[in-house]
This record gives C-alpha cells, sequence and structure tokens, in this order.
C-alpha cells in the first residue's frame, strides 16, 4: 500500500518484551509523525503495561491478526524474539507494509539478505533499528574521524561488557542456532556495526569466543580483530563476565587518540521510563563520564555529543513521507552477520578468516 503524504503514520509493534517496551513504543510515541497504533503481545501483565503507558494504543494477541488488515497500518515494528525476524519481516512486507526488524535482522547473512531482496522485490521500506548508531560517545568518535582530528587513524577499540555472571532465563541463552543467542550476536551486533560505518569493509577477521559461565550453553566473552580495506584494525570486546570493565572507545590515530569510559545514558533512562519527549534535556553524557582527547601529556576532556536515538525514528518517518532512504539500509546488516558469520568460523579454526562480501555497503568515512 502506499504510505504518501499520510500523517501520522500508524505503528503496529510485535513484540512488548524489553525491547518493545522499553525501547521501540516509547520512541514511536514520541517521534513527530508516528502514532503507535497496535502492539502485539498476549501476556497479561505486559497488557496492563501497556494500558498505562500508552493508553491510545491497542493490544493485539497475535501477528497474524495486526496484518489482518493491513490498510489499518502504514509500518510493523517487528521486537520479538531473533527467530521470528525473518518470518514476521516477510509476512509484513508481503501485505505491503514497510518494516522496522530489531537487530540482528536475521540468524544468518543468507537469510538476510534474501529478505533484503523480497523487500526490494516488492517496493517496500525494511530498515534495522542499529539504535547504537546514536550513542553519544559513538557520534563523537564518528565527528572526530570524519574531522580528521585524530588524524589517520590506525587502531579503534570498542567494548560493550556487562557482570551477569550467572545466566538468565529467556530465547537469548538457547543453544538453538535459529535463536541467534549469545552476546556475539545480541551485543557483538553493534560493535561490529559501528566499526564497519566507521571504518568501510572488512578484509579479515580473527575471534576468539568463549562460554565461560557455569550453565551457559552460548557465547558469553568474545573478542573481535578486524582489518578493514583502509588499513585501520578495529577490536572489539563483547562479554557478561567482566567485573572490570574497560574503556568504552579508545581510539588512536597518528595525530591524537580519543579515550571513553562509561556507558551512552539513554538505555537506562528508557529503562527506567523516562522519555525523549521535550520536558527535559535528553542523553546528555554525565560530565565525570566525558571522554580525553589529545596525546599523553596534553588530553584535555572532551564533552560527549548528546545521544539521539530518537533520530532513528525521526528518519523512519521521513523516508515514509518522502520515500527517502530509511536511517539504516538493511544490507548494513547483512554485512555484519558476514562478519560475524567469519568470526564464528575464525573461532572454530584458530584462524583468520575472510568473510564473504555479498553485500557492499555504502562508503564510509576515510581515516586520515
Amino acid at each position: 500500500m502506499s504510505t504518501a503524504f499520510r500523517t501520522p503514520f500508524r505503528v503496529g509493534l510485535v513484540g512488548y518484551g524489553l525491547a518493545g517496551s522499553a525501547f521501540h513504543a516509547p520512541l514511536i510515541a514520541t517521534t513527530p509523525g508516528l502514532r503507535l497504533d497496535a502492539v502485539v503481545t498476549a501476556n497479561p501483565e505486559r497488557r496492563a503495561n501497556l494500558r498505562r503507558d500508552h493508553p491510545d494504543a491497542r493490544a493485539v494477541d497475535t501477528p497474524e491478526q495486526l496484518l489482518a488488515d493491513p490498510e489499518a497500518l502504514d509500518l510493523v515494528v517487528i521486537a520479538s524474539p531473533n527467530r521470528t525476524h525473518v518470518p514476521l519481516a516477510r509476512a509484513a512486507v508481503r501485505a505491503g507494509l514497510a518494516t522496522v526488524v530489531d537487530k540482528p535482522l536475521a540468524a544468518t547473512a543468507a537469510s538476510a539478505l534474501e529478505l533484503c531482496e523480497y523487500a526490494e522485490s516488492r517496493g517496500v521500506l525494511l530498515s534495522v533499528f542499529q539504535n547504537r548508531r546514536w550513542d553519544g560517545d559513538f557520534l563523537t568518535a564518528r565527528h572526530l574521524v570524519e574531522s580528521g582530528a585524530l588524524g589517520r587513524v590506525h587502531r579503534f577499540e570498542s567494548r560493550f561488557e556487562r557482570f551477569r555472571p550467572k545466566p538468565k532465563a529467556g530465547w537469548r541463552e538457547l543453544a538453538d542456532p535459529a535463536e541467534a543467542g549469545g552476546t556475539l550476536y545480541d551485543l557483538g551486533s553493534h560493535l561490529v556495526d559501528q566499526a564497519i560505518t566507521l571504518f568501510g569493509p572488512v578484509d579479515t577477521v580473527y575471534a576468539e569466543i568463549d562460554t565461560r559461565r557455569d550453565g551457559a550453553v552460548v557465547d558469553d566473552d568474545s573478542f573481535l580483530a578486524l582489518t578493514h580495506a583502509g588499513g585501520t584494525r578495529s577490536h572489539l570486546w563483547t562479554s557478561a563476565i567482566t567485573p572490570l570493565t574497560g574503556p568504552r572507545l579508545r581510539i588512536l590515530g597518528d595525530r591524537a587518540g580519543y579515550v571513553k569510559f562509561g556507558m551512552d545514558p539513554q538505555e537506562d533512562a528508557l529503562k527506567a521510563g523516562r522519555r525523549p519527549d521535550g520536558t527535559h534535556p535528553w542523553g546528555a553524557d554525565a560530565e565525570t563520564h566525558h571522554g580525553a582527547f589529545g596525546t599523553d601529556g596534553s588530553a584535555a576532556a572532551l564533552p560527549t555529543y548528546p545521544g539521539d536515538y530518537p533520530a532513528f525514528y525521526a528518519g523512519v518517518a521521513t523516508a515514509l513521507a518522502t520515500g527517502t532512504p530509511p536511517p539504516v539500509d538493511p544490507r548494513d546488516a547483512v554485512t555484519t552477520l558476514t562478519v560475524l558469520e567469519a568470526a564464528r568460523a575464525s573461532a572454530a579454526t584458530g584462524t583468520v578468516v575472510r568473510p564473504d562480501a555479498r553485500a557492499p555497503r555504502g562508503p564510509a568515512a576515510t581515516p586520515r
């Protein structure tokens, strides 16, 4: 169906767990031009939370019920378990509805690519919720790289580390490959996406992927070393068993460096029920968490750019209204998955692996 010139665009959200309730719903509800119209959840407690948080949104039992009347919606957002991403996205695209899928887009690069090609063949907008492109630390790093302030970057270090020594119940801890569980596909999807966004295509991958916690059956401690075509090396860590975390980012160039501790505050704000509704500053980093920029002996504190998760759905609304590309090209997710698959192959063989470059993405900033 055509969504041109319809505003506000009516959004159907599939899933009201953590991703749906804490991230997607509040961002959709506070984006000008979008309206949270329906949410799929059959869980009584989640339905009660939906009525409390979004009283104007209707609750729907199943995705099939949501998609039964595609004329009633303009956009479908899929925030359900990973194994459902591809079949639900295909169903939404088949119905002619623009679709946003939480990361990872799929459990394999092949199925992600097939989904992208299907959406393209039907002329339907498809995008992926890579919200951490709008973390304040990453926005700051991107500015430093693209402005040339660091000089030619030779090393990029990035970490998403937590300390959760006991596995939690849930699909993310299941060993079935279809679930795409474990920290590599969860937080690692963000790390790899950020590295490629900054420094472009990856030539080689070396990885160490481990399962450390008692009772765990999926990876919970990983290291990836990527060599980009432009010569930069990215060293990436993701872990659920890190009692003392390292710097969130460290970027080394031949002119200056940047090091930053502490996580972007937007996730905690959303989980606490705060919304980016304009009533208070959003995404501002604590001054104590500002990074340092410069060289040893002459480094100075550098204020962090405000984080801006709302920019993702603002971009989606613009794409729906104007027909311009979405804020995240879904083929970027295919590229990320090829790197993650190369990482698994590397860890299994103890060798350096070249990723399958089936879905080249747009040009990234050239390190200076």
